[in-house]
């Protein structure tokens, strides 16, 4: 069985088939190749063999993007089992098989029913049998083809990543690489030329060229400048069909920059440049500024500004801003317009990054000259000094000069200058100064021991121009004059032992002076010249301004005396010498052996009061006799009072209130209460037994009769009336309150005055049905009944 794109029926036309054959091959891409795989190999002639039964199978070519109305014939199946009359069937099975490629199973013709596209699929692999029709049984064994997709110029060239951005250096050779481009064709570069691409350039020149074949694009100009054009953009086209006419292309663009190198040197626009600078113009500080003109950009037009001569180099410096490459001006030391009107400068502006390539288009540098003008101004005055110190004596006369301050006018005019002082401080106040000549004088007296240095500020104006000021500092050393005594450095506890020694040391003294040591420094010490001899202490100078008290004798005693005081005469050094006469103590106490002090204080107490340890004993005995004696007689005193009232039933309540200063604790009858609560209760008059009443008493029945007769109100006036009239009041102070408090109440006293000695008739059930207030209050009078009845 074999493959074929054609039939060939009768051997008689074998050449004829061949002939097709090849034909086939040519548009159908049909390569046959036999089961020995003899293949069709380019500029050999086709070698057939003539197989025996079996297969022959063939590689199928299928034009990619059929757009007929028919089917696309591609190839046939014929078995040479097969005798024409229909009982072979011929089955094809793989990729696309009945949906793209349809067989006629009875001739084997096969047909592509779709429109291809080779770059999804470059070719499909099918099998193929022929079986008998009448038993199924297959014929020949299944044999593998391959149908291949032959391809079209369908696919124009593409630039993937275009539009491209890229840069040169300007100045660059002629033919310097700049970038290269590729575009792809998705035809088949294996097939024709439908994928052979040729670049061209359609935008760019004559700047720039690009090689057909690679895409390469070059320079193509001599010195390209970067300052007299920059960007560039060129259009590259890439054609497919090597080129030819009915080719497809596409396009894309390169942006080209040239970028900076240093072809240019710095200029300055002018030769001579002309700086206006006044003379108050402070030291440091900015003066002008000068620029050379550079057309490179970046580090290419970096510069340095340098002095290279001039008059001025010593009085200006510049120095250059990396921002906007400026030299600056400064000024190294003043400028004064009556000394010098102008300075000459040439200043040299150079290039720091230098390409030597082009150092033929150099100097990279330029000079220029500056010629300084200084301008003259109104300067305040200027002090001969720059600060001023002066001395004065403490306590000199007010008006006593103590220096002079001199400034004069710097101008040309020389205007007279006043002087005045800045009252800023308080220490300002203590001088005047002459507004003419300047001199200072004290306005007060000093003290150096209180104030030794002041600081003042003296300022001086023109008098033509007031507000032109100039200061200076003036300070004032005020001189020490000895007028102050010396004085013992602090208070002395000196000490001496009673078994002291003569020749001993007990103390060492030191003196201090308030003037410096020009004047208080040495100090003499001395005993008062105008008392006796000491007999019992003496004083040593020790030429170190220090002096020693030596004791004189043997022995001191605590007894007869305790303290001792020596006169001591201190002198200083001073011109003229001043003395101060200081009075130390010295108190005797009892020291050990060793010399350590064991008492100063209370036996010297004791003795000097000449009482002896047992007459204190005997003094402390006797008081406490004493007061054992007053304690007894208070004791037996009060033990023998008797109550003012003596009643052994009487009961009552007893109000005390803790201010009362009447009769002591018997004295009850003022707060017998019982003719409140009833006059007809009351007892029978009681009378004072310790005080003989001097009036006729009341009789008891007549008293009886009145209370009877009487309201509580008029009772309580009568008593009071009989106590205000009673000349027999005790000689203490009695309180006795009679308080009014009403009528009898209908409902009876609820007092529990009569409770312990009277009983009560009344029945308090009906407390029962006051309520559950009262409910209490019924229980417990209730059990009280039933304990009575009891």
């Amino acid at each position: 069985m074999r493959i074929t794109s054609t039939s060939c029926i009768c051997p008689v036309l074998v050449c004829l088939c061949f002939v097709q054959r090849c034909y086939g091959a040519a548009h159908h891409g049909s390569i046959k190749v036999t089961r020995n795989q003899t293949k069709h190999i380019e500029g050999e002639t086709e070698v057939h063999h003539r197989p025996k039964r079996g297969w022959v199978w063939n590689q199928f070519f299928v034009l990619e993007e059929h757009m007929g109305p028919d089917p696309q014939y591609v190839g046939k199946l014929h078995s040479n089992s097969d005798k024409g009359d229909g009982s072979v069937k011929y089955i094809l099975t793989g990729e696309g098989a009945g949906t793209i490629f349809i067989i006629d199973d009875t001739t084997g013709d096969i047909h592509s029913t779709k429109s291809l596209d080779r770059e999804q699929k470059t070719h499909y692999v099918l099998h193929a049998q022929a079986i008998d029709r009448r038993t199924n049984k297959p014929l020949e064994p299944e044999s593998e083809f391959i149908i291949k997709v032959q391809d079209i110029n369908d696919n124009a060239p593409k630039f993937t990543d275009g539009p491209y951005i890229v840069t040169v250096p300007e100045m660059s050779e002629m033919g310097t690489s700049v970038l290269q481009v590729t575009a792809t064709d998705a035809d088949d570069p294996t097939y024709g030329n439908s994928a052979r691409v040729v670049y061209s350039i359609l935008q760019g020149q004559p700047y720039f060229s690009v090689d057909p074949k690679t895409g390469v694009i070059r320079t193509a100009l001599h010195n390209m400048d970067r300052e007299a054009r920059e960007h560039y953009s060129v259009v590259i086209q890439a054609k497919d069909m090597a080129g030819q006419v009915g080719g497809l292309s596409g396009s894309t663009t390169v942006n080209i920059t040239l970028t900076d190198v240093n072809d240019n040197p710095p200029r300055f626009p002018q030769k001579h440049y002309q700086l206006y600078v006044p003379e108050s113009a402070q030291v440091g500080s900015a003066v002008g500024k000068i620029k050379a003109n550079d057309a490179d950009t970046g580090s290419n037009a970096d510069m340095k500004y340098t002095i290279i001569n001039g008059d001025g180099s010593g009085v200006f410096s510049i120095s250059t801003d990396k921002e906007t490459r400026e030299g600056i001006l400064s000024l190294k030391k003043p400028l004064n317009y009556e000394k010098k009107k102008s300075y000459t400068l040439n200043i040299e502006g150079a290039n720091t990054h230098v390409d030597f390539r082009f150092s033929h288009l150099g100097p990279f540098k330029d000079v220029t000259m500056l010629k300084i003008i200084v301008g003259d101004v109104d300067e305040p005055p200027l002090f001969t000094m720059p600060s001023y110190v002066m001395e004065v004596y403490e306590n000199a006369k007010i008006g006593t000069p103590v220096g002079t301050v001199t400034a004069q006018d710097p101008d040309a005019a020389n205007s007279l200058v006043r002087y005045f002082i800045d009252h800023n401080t308080e220490e300002d106040r203590y001088f005047t100064i002459d507004a003419s000549t300047g001199t200072i004088k004290t306005a007060k007296i000093f003290d150096r021991e209180e104030t030794p240095w002041y600081n003042i500020t003296v300022a001086a104006s023109e008098i033509d121009n007031p507000g032109l000021v100039s200061h200076v500092p003036v300070g004032v050393r005020i001189l020490d004059v000895n007028d102050n005594p010396p004085e013992l450095a602090r208070d002395y506890d000196v000490v001496v032992c009673e078994n002291a020694k003569p020749g001993q040391v007990i103390q060492t003294i030191t003196a201090t002076d308030k003037d410096n040591s020009a004047n208080g420094a040495r100090f003499h010490f001395s005993l008062d010249e105008g008392l006796s001899l000491n007999p019992n202490f003496t004083l040593r100078n020790n030429e170190d301004n220090t002096a020693s008290i030596l004791t004189r004798r043997r022995r001191y005693s605590r007894t007869t005396q305790d303290t001792y005081y020596l006169p001591v005469l201190i002198s200083d050094g001073g011109v003229p010498p001043l003395s101060s006469s200081s009075t130390l103590t010295i108190r005797v106490c009892a020291c050990e052996r060793d010399g350590r002090v064991r008492t100063c204080h209370a036996e010297a107490f004791l003795s000097s009061a000449g009482l002896s340890t047992g007459a204190l004993i005997a003094i402390l005995l006797c008081v406490v006799i004493l007061l054992a004696i007053v304690v007894l007689f208070i004791t037996l005193r009060r033990s023998k009072k008797e109550p003012l009232i003596i009643s052994e039933e009487d009961v009552r309540e007893n109000v005390v209130t803790y201010d009362d200063e009447g009769g002591g604790e018997e004295d009850t009858e003022a707060f017998d209460i019982t003719a409140l609560r009833n006059p007809a209760a009351a007892e029978e008059l009681k009378y004072r037994r310790d005080v003989r009443p001097e009036v006729k008493p009341v009789s008891r029945h007549h008293l009886s009769s009145s209370l009877d007769s009487i309201d509580v109100q008029e009772f309580i006036k009568q008593r009071l009336a009989e106590a205000d009239l009673d000349p027999s009041v005790p000689p203490y102070d009695s309180l006795q309150t009679y308080a009014y408090e009403g009528h009898r109440s209908e409902a009876g006293s609820i007092s529990s005055l009569d409770s312990a000695t009277t009983h009560s008739d009344q029945d308090y059930n009906y407390l029962g049905d006051w309520g559950p207030e009262f409910k209490k209050l019924a229980e417990l009078y209730g059990e009280i009944e039933s304990e009575r009845t009891t």
